[in-house]
């Protein structure tokens, strides 16, 4: 059976579908899976083995769907369900299943404050689009595979930082959901431990300020790293503080411990990290700590959450969901975590 795939984008939301192309290529021994996504997130399918072809949208719809059409394609499995998606769809003209985006539901709890959302993991809700098939969720958790050419080499990390470090993780594609700058800066110079600041190329002048705190104890590898490099670097951090963006996803996937931070967005949309049952359950047996991750926000906030996505600003001006996370308290759990 052939299958296509879909999910345009992004990072995080590509890292949480592989669940489901992990479950459905293992449990349906003829599955020929076919992904459909951004060029720009071509690494993160192009590495994945359970993958067997990945397609890419073109700025020419058209031309995109007249290539999918030549692979007569069995089935197709919506994991973005939007209105491109849709036209892809009746183009191919095969049986689809489409994941339930909760669209009502998230207006009611932004617009409103009003909490319908179930209680289910998004990974969840993909994983129903592939039952009728027969395919149920392994346990395992999320894939994330790095190149062997793109696993970091030590030398590219200070000598410092070979002993372990913490990944914090300071990017995010919107405003309200990056920890203030101010805040990052005087966790860095409290935290007396080896750090590696991340993010992107539009996070180095941020990464800049934080290693000047002191050079030897924070390295900025911010905008140096591929996105596997910067993988890598996640996998072998002892701990990740991140707010709510890709790279807290990919640190799931490794079973990295998380302190995630969550300013306009929140946990109720379905997108906590994600560890699989499996490890939850060694975990749990094995821990004083029931969970491998902590969530810091500020809760019963009148205005939170203001978005399903986030801003380039704070809608009221004040930015209390990230402004009233108190360093301390951020301190605090990554010094539990560490002496675990």
């Amino acid at each position: 059976m052939k299958f296509l795939i879909i999910r345009f984008s992004s990072i995080g939301d590509i890292v949480l579908t592989s669940p489901v192309v992990r479950c459905l290529k293992k449990q349906v021994v003829t599955a020929d899976i076919h992904f459909l996504t951004k060029r720009s997130y071509s690494s993160i399918t192009a590495s994945n083995p359970y993958i067997d072809k990945v397609h890419y949208l073109e700025d020419d719809l058209e031309a995109t769907i007249a290539s999918l059409r030549k692979e007569d394609f069995d089935y197709v499995i919506d994991l973005h369900h939007n209105l491109r998606t849709l036209k892809v769809k009746r183009a191919l003209g095969k049986k689809a299943f489409s994941f339930n985006k909760l669209n009502i539901e998230k207006w009611l709890l932004t617009a409103l404050k009003i909490n319908k959302m179930p209680d289910l993991h998004i990974v969840d809700r993909y994983m129903q689009t592939v039952a009728s098939f027969g395919v149920k969720n392994d346990g395992a958790g999320l894939d994330y595979f790095i190149p062997k050419e793109e696993v970091v080499d030590e030398s590219d990390i200070p000598a410092s930082h070979h002993a372990g470090y913490i990944g914090l993780v300071i990017g995010a594609a919107h405003f309200t959901k990056r920890y203030p700058i101010e805040k990052l800066s005087k966790f860095c110079s409290e935290m007396d431990h080896p750090i590696v600041v991340m993010g992107g190329k539009e996070d180095v002048a941020n990464g800049e300020l934080l290693s000047a705190i002191d050079p030897f104890k924070i390295y900025n590898a911010c905008g140096k790293f591929s996105l596997h490099e910067s993988a890598d670097l996640v996998r072998r951090a002892k701990l990740i503080v991140s707010n709510d963006t890709g790279l807290m996803h990919i640190a799931a996937a490794f079973k990295r411990p998380v302190i995630s931070l969550w300013g306009n967005t929140v946990p109720q949309f379905g997108m906590s990290p994600y560890y699989g049952d499996n490890f939850l359950h060694n975990y749990q047996r094995n821990n004083q700590q029931p969970l491998p991750y902590d969530i810091l926000e500020v809760k019963n906030l009148s205005c939170r959450p203001c978005s399903k996505i986030g801003y380039n600003s704070c809608p009221k001006g004040h930015f209390k969901c990230m402004q009233q996370i108190g360093v301390q308290e951020l301190l605090n759990h990554c010094l539990e975590r560490l002496r675990k």
